[in-house]
């Protein structure tokens, strides 16, 4: 029903512009391909493609100030005549605030060109339907535009915090895998010096001595915290410390 009543909007819009003479219907059509190159410009994220726009508005600009010329709608050509003038400024723009300034305005007053064709053209009962249409068209574009932008956003989000989740378990099974290397190499680094010191003993022992070295059995909780480097340096130590003390023992027989 809805499809139907637009058929028959745009049959009775199309039999009023036939009444009109040609150029009316030429300047109507001239208008929309302007509006919709300076809404594209207006909708552009950078100023090369704001220009590029722009720049095509211009040529359908021209067209129709020449239509409406003959059309006689005095007050769209002047309206018209107003927003190229507008566009004309943007190419000598640096920034892109200020290229987009001269944009809205240019846009605003197309639509108010479009609005002025129309009471021409078209009766009081439906002088505003075109611009509406257009504009409804164009909130829909932006409306589905942002929503997509916001799904995007969303999916980005949730796979960024995914890679989060991700890099922590790899954080916890890195240092999990770390510390049982640190357990192993403590373990390792304490039977070797404790199989050394035993070493020492019995030699002191075979030559008569009663003294003996004391064997390593701390606590090397506190040793986990700290790097391979410095584990391995700790047990070093502690290897040259009980060397020294054996040699002292040695040198007392």
């Amino acid at each position: 029903m809805k499809k139907l009543s637009l058929f028959f909007l745009i049959f009775i819009v199309c039999a009023k512009f036939q009444a009109q003479n040609s150029p009316c219907v030429d300047a109507d059509s001239n208008l929309i391909y302007a509006y919709s190159n300076v809404k594209d410009s207006y909708e552009s994220n950078n100023i090369q493609h704001l220009k590029y726009y722009a720049d095509k508005s211009l040529i359908s600009f021209e067209a129709a100030k020449v239509n409406l010329k003959k059309c006689g709608c005095d007050t769209a050509f002047e309206l018209a005549y107003n927003a190229k003038e507008l566009m004309k400024k943007v190419e000598g723009t640096s920034t892109f605030e200020d290229g987009r300034f001269f944009v809205k305005r240019a846009k605003e007053i197309t639509q108010n060109v479009i609005t002025e064709l129309n009471k021409c053209t078209i009766p009081a009962n439906n002088k505003t339907e075109k611009v509406a249409h257009v504009e409804d068209k164009s909130n829909n574009d932006l409306k589905a535009l942002q929503q997509e932008k916001e799904k995007l956003e969303q999916q980005q989000l949730a796979l960024k915090l995914k890679e989060a989740e991700i890099l922590k378990k790899l954080d916890a099974q890195k240092n999990k895998e770390l510390a049982l290397q640190k357990e192993t190499l403590i373990k390792e680094c304490k039977t070797a010096l404790n199989a050394n010191i035993t070493a020492c003993n019995n030699v002191l022992k075979i030559h008569g001595s009663s003294s003996a070295l004391a064997l390593y059995d701390k606590n090397d909780a506190a040793l986990l915290s700290e790097s391979m480097e410095t584990i391995k340096s700790h047990f070093l130590n502690i290897s040259k410390e009980k060397s020294t003390e054996f040699t002292d023992k040695l040198n007392l027989l």
